[in-house]
């Protein structure tokens, strides 16, 4: 079955293709036509809460249960997110509501009071599937003329108090009213399914005489049409209480096409904001940045005509400036051998997300395809570990470094190897909290294949073929005695300077990180993916122009250490993204869990620490060039 969707799904990528396709996004599964009275089934994932991070199974508490639990097979990057997709005992027949179905009848003791109990305290959402699309509460917003707002899952329950009472009391969501939207073809009689909501009530349902199979419920019964439309006499949660599960289905006709049948899923928040808020920092941005040009280019060109006329030797030994330091500039720097490493992870890490991005713009990474992006990234990443080991070798054969497998073990190991070590111990502490986020020993072991089984050979490959190149040559002679460095203005101290420079990297990405990060860990979904890259590109431009000036700055002031400082300068920004990151905690989420808090430090300081290896390595490759340019066209006596 997975194989013929598989193939089905590639087939109807081509043919959008070749048609030359307006869509917005290339949907993730082929369209599925029902008829009336077909089979549906509703399918529940996990659990979540923005409040603890942690998801868990459906049935880690005590719901209603098929007569058999079957999972769905998953992705690498849907058990990385930690869905856990199952079979549930809710089915629907196409086009044929139903009114107050029973599911199952339960009586709570200590335990199953204390599950239901804490995932209402820490208030989770269920999460559920129909033909892919995930169940939404629709929310009517007060402005009449606003479009509806869509939340995705519902609350387990809800905490309130008795009229006249102060105790508080905990309820539970028993009584679910679905709505399933469909497209239907005129010609054909077939529907597809296009939208699937649910308004969730608390009902403390009633019956006459004994419980079983067929009892008819007196709060709740299709024959006298009594249906639930308000939670006015809710249900409980407390010991020895009974709950009893129903649900309504509901069929409405909708003009929605399969293929926009997402577009209503991804106006979850106020868009005009969002596009406002990052066309203005492009703007911002893309002004600094021809700023910094115009500068740049008008006091080069300036510099290197004056040098350039220089002729007699007394001028220029009166001359000061970038040019004295010539026989110095292209030294090697003091761990070259790590430069070599954190560039090559650098080349690795753009490459990834450079493709990535081309992929969600094409849209084959749209939300309907659930752990798309996590597993592209992943795959990518791995392969690009030929690039890795290429940029490596090449940078250390030009430091006249030999031993290139030394070189091309580090590259391979050292970033997965620091991230491999933070990721275990917060799986670790996902694994203490019995929850569904924590990866399974299987999917490790696949991690760890992909990992020393395609990625280390790879960056080998690469290492090898880097090697065999001719070395680069400098453009100009470095001096057998290194020149003494002239004491620096306090403005052009290293940290200073470093700390200024990653200001500007930052600021073009700060707005777009908001969504980000409100998608991660707000459980919303993030499909701007022609936006990210515009910003991926000012990002780019960035921290190459800051570098540059700051580059040169420094080699103005007779300061020829420029190697780390310009893998600094920009790689700086990540220590901002991190600040904003904890900053965003504490006044954006409601974490209160220690647990949870460590969670979110802990994948934080993993995303900054990759910024840090991205960015940096834009800023070296942007100041090698910039430093080679200027060096090669002025005339060295």
């Amino acid at each position: 079955m997975d194989s013929r969707r598989r193939f089905s799904t590639i087939a109807a990528v081509l043919l959008l293709l070749i048609h030359g396709s307006h869509c917005f996004y290339l949907p993730g599964v082929a369209p599925e036509d029902f008829q009336k009275g077909d089979e549906l089934k509703v399918k529940v994932n996990k659990l979540t809460s923005t409040k603890t991070q942690l998801p868990y199974s459906y049935y880690s508490i005590p719901y209603c249960q098929p007569k058999k639990i079957l999972d769905s097979a998953e992705n690498l990057g849907e058990v990385l997110r930690g869905d856990r997709i199952e079979n549930s005992p809710y089915v629907f027949k196409m086009r044929e509501p139903q009114m107050c179905s029973s599911v199952c009848r339960i009586k709570l003791d200590a335990k199953t009071f204390k599950a239901f109990k804490e995932k209402i305290d820490d208030e989770y959402r269920v999460n559920m599937i129909l033909d892919n699309l995930p169940l939404v509460v629709p929310i009517k917003r007060l402005d009449q003329e606003a479009p509806t707002v869509y939340q995705l899952g519902y609350h387990v329950g809800l905490k309130g108090q008795y009229s006249g009472s102060k105790d508080e009391k905990y309820f539970i969501h028993n009584h679910l009213s679905f709505t399933v939207k469909y497209h239907k073809d005129l010609q054909t009689d077939a529907a597809r399914i296009v939208g699937f909501e649910v308004k969730p009530f608390s009902v403390k349902h009633e019956y006459e005489g004994t419980w079983n199979d067929k009892t008819r419920l007196t709060t709740c019964d299709p024959h006298s049409k009594h249906t639930v439309v308000n939670s006015n006499s809710p249900q409980e949660v407390a010991e020895n209480k009974e709950i009893i599960f129903t649900y309504d289905v509901e069929f409405q006709e909708s003009d929605v096409k399969w293929a926009s049948r997402w577009d209503a899923y991804l106006l979850m928040s106020d868009d005009q904001i969002h596009w406002f808020s990052i066309v203005n920092s492009l703007m911002i941005v893309l002004f600094l940045s021809g700023m910094v040009a115009m500068i740049m280019l008008r006091t080069l060109y300036r510099d290197i005509s004056k040098y350039n006329e220089l002729e007699t030797q007394e001028e220029a030994q009166e001359e000061t400036g970038w040019k004295l330091v010539h026989g110095d500039v292209f030294r090697a720097p003091s761990n070259s051998d790590l430069l070599c490493v954190y560039v090559g992870t650098g080349v690795q890490f753009f490459g990834m997300l450079l493709v990535t991005m081309m992929f969600a713009i094409l849209g084959f990474l749209s939300p309907s395809n659930r752990g798309g992006l996590m597993t592209a990234m992943l795959l990518l990443w791995v392969f690009m570990g030929l690039f890795a080991g290429y940029a490596a070798a090449r940078l250390y054969k030009m430091f006249k470094g030999a031993e290139w497998k030394k070189i091309a073990f580090r590259t391979a190991v050292m970033f997965p190897g620091i991230v491999s070590a933070i990721f275990f111990v917060l799986n670790a502490l996902i694994w203490g909290q019995k929850s569904s986020g924590a990866v399974p020993f299987g999917t490790m072991f696949a991690l760890i294949v992909l990992w020393f089984g395609i990625s280390v050979p790879l960056v080998y490959v690469g290492s090898y073929v880097g090697f065999k190149k001719p070395a680069i040559e400098d453009p100009v002679k470095t001096n057998k005695i290194p020149r003494q460095i002239p004491e620096q203005a306090w403005y052009m101290n290293p940290i200073f300077s470093i700390l200024i420079g990653g200001i500007l990297p930052f600021g073009a990405v700060f707005i777009e990180l908001f969504f980000i990060l409100t998608s991660i860990w707000l459980n919303q979904f993030y499909y701007i993916f022609g936006f990210l890259f515009l910003v991926f590109i000012i990002l780019v431009v960035t921290c190459a122009e800051i570098t540059i000036v700051l580059c040169y700055f420094q080699l103005c002031s007779e300061d020829y250490l420029w190697w780390w400082r310009s893998y600094l300068t920009s790689g700086s920004s990540a220590f901002y993204l991190f600040l904003y990151a904890t900053f965003y905690f504490f006044t954006k989420l409601e974490i209160t869990k220690l647990v949870s808090g460590a969670l979110y430090f802990g994948y934080m300081l993993i995303a900054s620490y990759a910024f840090f290896v991205l960015t940096g390595t834009i800023g070296f490759y942007a100041c090698f060039w910039f430093t080679r340019l200027i060096y090669s066209s002025v005339k060295i006596d």
